[in-house]
């Protein structure tokens, strides 16, 4: 057997402009590069995880004890809230892109019987879940969610807040107040509206559980703490029938952030090894969070959004998506088709784009920590850039005039 050692492994900066990760910010880098090497019971790393929970409570707008991170990224978060479902469990969960479907397909091996596990273990048919497909392009409404759970009267019911597969954002008060009437426990995926859209979590009574992610609106490397938020319901029902699980356990996770039958606690017990390094980003962007305010973050997503929006609009591309961190767009009819050859080539120039990951194929365009003229303007002359070298007219005057119209009405009205 032959020993290779290949060269050191250099990763060029790329401008992440993509459903996510998102650009993490420099604050949060310095914090991670700085934190010394500590065991992860040192007394500063558990106060920095007590803190860290006192913040993600005040981001995420809930009372909730059980509120913490899970280490790793969105799909440990997701992980560790679907872990309360079992074998059995009656499930509705509603689908409409590419990432709610993992979720459902998660669903289905956690509420799959043996036998039905056996039969398919990779895509098991779990006869106690019904999933409720929405077409590409639309979003989880009210009326759907309240007619599914008033046939189907489930334990749990599932939706994802945004799903960024279509960029579409689906109806959270509709899904909370059908939860709160049928007696169901909700279920969110919030990997990508949590840090985005002003919203707190206490005002949707029907959601029993969230899980979202680092890497998007908290902004905090991809590989640091998925947030997640239990209700005292949810905490009793999985304490009543458990989980087959220990490393995605919501109480036993708990445990280590100080959070022990209900209640904070001076000190935590051991779960799993943490990182100083991560503790040390989590918390600088909690607290770049706080700082900024959501209101005042979910405003400049909104106001960027629409800039970007024009400027692609202007370019000839229609955006079906209305997520405020990303577009989802159709080129010209006259260059549709050629979506992944243009994702390509800007991808090989240091340009990270996204395509869709289900049929029919979109691109995907994302302004997370992109939030300012610059930087938009950056993002849309390369994507014009790109069409115009694969043969693509664009007016430029046309898209500056957009992005001018956003910018320079927005400086005069200060």
């Amino acid at each position: 057997m032959t020993q290779t050692i290949f060269p050191q492994l250099d990763i060029p900066h790329t401008l992440a402009a993509g459903p996510g990760p998102g650009a993490t910010d420099a604050r949060v880098l310095q914090r991670f590069g700085a934190a010394g090497m500590a065991d992860h019971m040192h007394p500063d790393v558990l106060r920095g995880m007590a803190e860290c929970k006192h913040m993600l409570r005040a981001v995420m707008g809930t009372d909730n004890v059980h509120t913490f991170g899970v280490a790793g990224t969105g799909w440990s978060g997701l992980d560790c809230m679907m872990s309360a479902v079992m074998p059995g469990d009656t499930v509705v969960a509603f689908v409409n892109g590419t990432f709610s479907g993992i979720d459902g397909l998660t669903l289905r091996m956690k509420a799959a019987t043996a036998e039905e596990l056996a039969a398919n273990s990779m895509d098991p048919q779990a006869a106690s879940v019904t999933i409720v497909e929405i077409p590409h392009g639309q979003s989880v409404d009210g009326a759907t969610v309240e007619a599914a759970l008033a046939e189907h009267k489930p334990k749990w019911a599932f939706m994802a807040h945004w799903e960024t597969g279509s960029g579409r954002v689906n109806d959270l008060r509709g899904f909370s107040d059908a939860c709160a009437r049928h007696g169901a426990m909700g279920l969110i995926d919030a990997v990508s509206s949590l840090g985005v859209e002003n919203f707190a979590i206490d005002d949707y009574p029907g959601v029993a559980a969230w899980a979202s992610c680092p890497q998007k609106g908290i902004c905090c490397l991809p590989l640091t703490y998925a947030p997640v938020s239990f209700t005292d319901r949810y905490i009793d029902v999985l304490r009543a029938t458990g989980a087959r699980t220990f490393t995605h356990h919501p109480i036993l996770e708990a445990r280590h952030w100080g959070i022990v039958d209900g209640a904070d606690v001076e000190k935590g017990t051991y779960h799993r090894t943490h990182s100083a390094y991560a503790v040390a980003a989590f918390h600088e962007a909690l607290r770049l969070t706080l700082q900024e305010t959501l209101a005042a973050r979910a405003a400049a997503y909104a106001f960027h959004e629409a800039a970007l929006r024009e400027a692609v609009e202007a370019l000839g591309c229609t955006v079906t998506s209305n997520m405020t961190s990303l577009v989802v767009l159709n080129l010209p009819a006259d260059f549709a088709g050629r979506e992944m050859e243009l994702i390509q080539k800007c991808r090989a120039e240091g340009f990270g784009i996204w395509p869709t990951l289900s049929a029919p194929v979109q691109i995907r365009i994302g302004i997370l920590n992109q939030l300012s003229r610059e930087a938009v303007t950056d993002i849309v002359e390369r994507f014009a850039a790109a069409m115009r070298d694969l043969g693509a007219g664009t007016d430029m005057d046309a898209v500056y005039g957009a992005l001018s119209a956003r910018y320079d009405e927005a400086i005069a009205a200060e």
